[in-house]
């Protein structure tokens, strides 16, 4: 049997093939696949277009696809239309990337599993059943702490000329971008979230200049504010994290934890490997 399980971001995806035992097949990247986004023919046509997908394509048996936005019935059947379209043989089932980052960091214990990577979220997972207690609103009205939130902040204080002299002025030798074609990027291109989230390398270039600690500061303390505190045991379990912006930012994610007074848990790039653990050790072996 041939099983193929997907991580996937608003900016991108990672696949990873595996044997029903747990040993890899091969593992390959795509875009990501948001359905707020992208429709089941863009979702066809970049599968088709990757040569390892289109050539393990009759080969699957069974795929978990957890994404970004994936978050009720519609929204997942788009993606799986489009995924069904490619692996016609396969039993296609999408879900949730906050089910994903659930179980690719569950260690036994009942924690709250977060994602802090061009988006933001939570949840709750007690090893049985993921819960949220807040709804992830996006990057227009919420993705606290995240990389879309921190490009919004960094480009509306260069536009209001209100970041520290030597940022903009690094800001313009590195970007050379001036209001028309910021306010075109963000308002008429599509993905406005993946560019301002793609100032995230920026903010880590300068991390240690004590505005962008600031900022940091007072972005993980939101998110936590909003999505960690709606869990009444969130003091007294652990709190684990996933996404690009956790793992590159982890100690002043860490404290901002540490000042909130929760524990940290896992802190984990890429939740494809532990996904992987988990459907050996829970979902496979319960089909059998």
């Amino acid at each position: 049997m041939t099983i193929l399980i997907a991580d996937s971001g608003s900016t991108k995806c990672d696949w990873l093939a595996i044997t029903e035992s747990g040993s890899e097949l091969g593992e390959f990247h795509t875009m990501g696949f948001n359905p707020y986004f992208h429709d089941a023919d863009l979702v066809e046509r970049e599968m088709l277009a990757n040569a390892q997908a289109k050539a393990m394509a009759g080969q699957v048996d069974k795929v978990f696809f957890y994404g970004a936005g994936s978050s009720s019935p519609a929204l997942c059947a788009v993606i799986q239309e489009g995924l069904q379209r490619v692996f016609a043989r396969a039993d296609v089932h999408v879900g949730h990337d906050l089910d994903g980052a659930a179980y690719s960091t569950y260690t036994g214990q009942t924690a709250v599993t977060c994602i802090l990577g061009t988006g933001s979220n939570s949840c709750r997972f007690d090893g049985d059943q993921v819960t949220e207690e807040v709804p992830a609103l996006a990057y227009i009205l919420g993705d606290e702490g995240s990389g879309t939130w921190f490009g919004k902040k960094l480009l509306t204080t260069f536009l209001y000329h209100r970041l520290p002299r030597e940022l903009h002025e690094d800001f313009k030798s590195q970007y050379g971008m001036d209001k028309l074609e910021i306010i075109r990027r963000v308002y008429q291109e599509p993905n406005a979230n993946v560019f301002l989230a793609s100032f995230m390398t920026f903010l880590g270039k300068h991390k240690g200049h004590p505005t962008i600690q600031a900022w940091l500061d007072e972005g993980f303390k939101a998110f936590l504010d909003v999505h960690v505190a709606c869990y009444a045991d969130s003091p007294r379990i652990p709190i684990h994290f996933v996404g690009s912006v956790a793992y590159h930012f982890q100690e002043e994610l860490k404290k901002a934890c540490d000042d909130r007074g929760y524990t940290v848990g896992n802190i984990i790039k890429k939740p494809i490997d532990g996904l992987a653990r988990y459907h050996v050790e829970f979902i496979l072996n319960e089909t059998h």
